[in-house]
């Protein structure tokens, strides 16, 4: 890939983020090292590799590889047979570590079966936990070995231990007893390896010892009293063995881990690979970019691109397509309008992509795999250019005009600038003229109308601008395909206050043929942007039309399980009530033939049929699947003789013929049956309303119609509406049962989720003829029903 190209497009940014994103000295330099890649396959499987890793991230984390430290030089001396510090035997360890734990972090959760391509690599490392235990058991710093390493460094330590206590034992009671007007302080020191004490010189003579050192002013002499010399020699020794004793503990872990080099190499290597990836997945993470699809055709497609070294907050996405119907894009436009901008993006996607990265653009956009990049592209924009500028492009276009191919794509950032314009337009169309005839994926921007021309006039060739607001004097940085840039400059100049004297004397000067193109390429954006409107507003319709059409499939499926449910509740209920009706029929016979046969009173008689009249009630109950409505609790005076009743066990009419007794039992005569009923299970029944002139109406033929109010049903079903949908039924179903003058009526809304119901009761409150409500009892449909009263 060429180097400067590489430079030009700003690649080596992209590397630095790269970089900023690995945790290991290995993993860093592996993405500073990384070059865009010419083979599909191995592109494809770094693209796949970056996925996996950015949706383990989403998922469960980043993981760390920090502690893969390189460790090659150590393994080399392992395999000659040398034995390895404490320091280099921890991180030996630590990379094993490092190891356990990205193993742990690659395994799948139990309800997650998903593989990736990862998984090999998270399967082929090696923990070697029982290596790492032992390291871990005997060293525990880099200068410090556990005493438990080995019994003997343990014994030694204990005996060392001992005459350090006898060696304090000693001098302290020689600096806290017969020595102590000697000393210069009371304290116990060190000199060297030795413990000596601080004794003024003048007393030199009456301290016997061994003199270690003296002080810079010669006052005081450090002295080893003969009683601690020999412990001092004790002790001297003891640490000889200790070091000897730890080498031998190293060399014995050394031996230990050489068995398992090359274990250990492979992990190191893998790590660095798995650091390498997962800062390719960070970064796509960061980026908020996506896997682009890949082809060798040469087609290039990206969906609202964002150019990742700009603020995201704030960078116009561009949307733009290369090498399908056209294999030459020429985009032109003012200055400042993100021309190179656009050109960079394309370049810069396209090295992305192919050095495995994902691209922050839309999914589904699609980049093409080049053998080569060339980019012609200036720092600066200046419209006084010299010819050493000139010259300086004109230089870099032929080095590589002799190598570009159809594997090749070329970016010309303003071709043709700094020299004169007509030349320069005419030096710039023949250029672009032979890299298409060859054709070769080119991208170019430009200001000269004569390549706006061309593109028009050249099948193969398209092209583009940067959209411009008049209003405001800037540009809006949109990227539109299929129509030529309009220069803006008489438009520019009138806001910027130039006179318009000297504006419609400048338009004398163009030529009727540049009007009329001017005018042509005004009308061509408009229509552009239009169009573009309407598309976006289409989508809209229809993706709003898609959640309407799930959202009706969504009701119709709650409507149809719900339906399922009644049907199935109700069947399973009348199966129980008929078997219960079954039952007392049974009991009924049988009773009947045993009291016709046996002799028996009229007591017991009337015992049994209560019996069997509650239990009628009962069944009753069941039988009225959420129909029954609450009978009021009548009192014995409310019962007058001649009055209408319903005897509610049985389902008849009568009219009372006795007032009530003391125990509340009343005779009824229901026909040619007479008999006697308790009053709770009597209602009395209402004489027919009087109904109000408001309530008759009258038709054309002067005949009285009832209203619809005389035939309202006391109850209504609300079941499978929404909140809105059912106070709308109810509020208008309310009115008809109030003027109806219905002293109750039942509200079916079911139970569900409780919204239903809230919405409801909420409603009932602001009413004023509603007296009060309740949620039905026991055999009235409980909660899924509520009873309502009017005043």
């Amino acid at each position: 890939m060429n180097k400067k190209t590489l430079l030009k497009l700003e690649y080596n940014k992209i590397i630095d983020l790269l970089t900023e994103q690995a945790s290991s000295f290995s993993g860093k330099e592996r993405c500073r090292r990384l070059k865009p890649k010419t083979n599909l396959a191995e592109i494809t499987l770094m693209q796949e590799e970056t996925a996996a890793a950015f949706t383990r991230i989403v998922k469960k984390g980043r993981p760390s590889f920090g502690g893969s430290n390189p460790v090659g030089e150590s393994l080399k001396r392992l395999e000659i047979g040398a034995a390895l510090g404490s320091g280099e035997l921890l991180r030996i360890c630590k990379l094993l570590e490092t190891a356990g734990r990205a193993k742990a972090y690659g395994r799948h959760e139990n309800n997650d079966d998903s593989s990736d391509c990862l998984d090999p690599l998270f399967d082929q490392l090696e923990p070697l936990t029982l290596l790492t235990t032992e390291i871990r058991r005997c060293i525990l710093e880099e200068d410090e070995i556990s005493d438990d390493a080995s019994s003997t460094l343990k014994q030694i330590r204990r005996s060392m231990n001992q005459i350090n206590d006898k060696v304090h034992s000693t001098l302290s009671s020689l600096v806290n007893g017969s020595l102590r007007t000697y000393l210069q302080d009371p304290i116990i020191t060190m000199r060297g390896d030795r413990y000596c004490i601080p004794v003024k010189a003048e007393y030199r003579s009456q301290v016997s010892g061994l003199i270690h050192d003296q002080s810079a002013t010669g006052s005081t002499l450090f002295i080893e009293p003969m009683a601690v010399v020999k412990l001092n020699n004790d002790l001297k020794e003891l640490y000889a063995k200790e070091q000897e004793e730890i080498q031998i503990i190293l060399a014995r872990l050394s031996a230990d881990t050489a068995d398992y080099v090359d274990a250990i190499r492979t992990d190191y290597q893998i790590m660095t690979d798995l650091d390498f990836i997962f800062a390719r997945g960070s970064l796509a993470l960061n980026m908020n970019a996506s896997k682009p699809i890949l082809n060798t055709e040469g087609r290039i497609h990206i969906r609202e691109g964002r150019h990742p070294l700009l603020d995201k907050r704030k960078v116009v996405p561009i949307t733009l397509t290369l090498g399908d119907t056209f294999d030459l894009l020429i985009v032109t436009g003012p200055n400042t309008g993100g021309k190179t901008v656009s050109l960079k993006t394309v370049g810069l996607f396209t090295l992305m992509g192919q050095a495995g990265l994902h691209i922050p653009a839309l999914d589904r956009s699609e980049l093409a795999v080049f053998e080569n990049v060339y980019a012609d592209i200036g720092d600066e924009q200046s419209i006084e250019q010299s010819l050493s500028t000139f010259s300086s492009h004109m230089t870099n276009i032929v080095s590589f005009l002799k190598h570009v191919d159809e594997r090749s794509l070329v970016l010309f950032d303003e071709l043709g600038a700094g020299t004169d314009p007509t030349e320069g337009a005419a030096l710039a169309i023949a250029i672009l003229s032979h890299l298409h005839q060859k054709g070769i994926r080119t991208m170019a921007t430009t200001h000269y109308s004569e390549l706006k021309v061309y593109a028009l006039s050249t099948p193969g060739v398209e092209n583009a601008c940067c959209e411009f607001d008049l209003e405001t004097l800037a540009p809006t940085y949109h990227l539109l395909i299929g129509i030529p840039g309009k220069s803006n400059a008489f438009a520019i100049a009138g806001k910027l206050g130039l006179p318009d004297y000297i504006i419609e004397d400048a338009k004398t000067h163009l030529t009727e043929q540049d009007e009329s193109f001017e005018d042509l390429l005004t009308d061509l954006e408009t229509s552009k942007r239009t169009i573009q409107k309407e598309q976006e507003e289409i989508a809209s319709y229809k993706r709003e039309l898609e959640r309407l059409k799930a959202e009706a499939r969504q009701k119709q499926e709650k409507l149809e399980a719900q339906k399922e449910r009644i049907l199935k509740e109700a069947n399973e209920k009348a199966h129980a009530i008929l078997a219960d009706a079954k039952e007392t029929a049974d009991e009924t016979m049988r009773n009947f033939h045993k009291f016709g046969k046996a002799n028996i009173s009229a007591a017991e008689m009337e015992k049994e049929r209560e019996k069997l009249r509650q239990k009628m009630a009962a069944t009753a109950s069941k039988s009225q699947l959420g129909d029954t409505k609450p009978h009021r609790q009548h009192k014995p005076g409310d019962f007058k003789l001649g009055e209408s009743v319903k005897v509610l066990s049985m389902n008849l009419t009568g009219t009372v013929t006795s007032l009530p007794d003391s125990r509340g039992n009343v005779t009824v005569q229901m026909g040619i049956l007479r008999s006697q009923v308790h009053i709770s299970d009597l209602e009395i029944i209402e004489e027919a309303p009087s109904y109000s002139a408001k309530q008759m109406k009258r038709t054309s033929k002067g005949k009285m119609r009832m209203g619809k109010s005389f035939s309202v049903s006391p109850e209504i079903n609300l079941l499978g509406k929404t909140v809105d949908e059912a106070i709308a039924e109810l509020d208008k179903y309310l009115d008809d049962a109030y003027l109806a003058h219905l002293s109750s009526v039942r509200v079916v809304h079911g139970k569900g989720t409780g919204a239903l119901r809230s919405g409801i009761h909420t409603y009932l409150r602001r009413q004023k003829h509603v007296k009060s409500f309740r949620l039905g009892a026991f055999g009235e449909g409980d909660a899924g029903v509520t009873i309502v009263e009017f005043k």
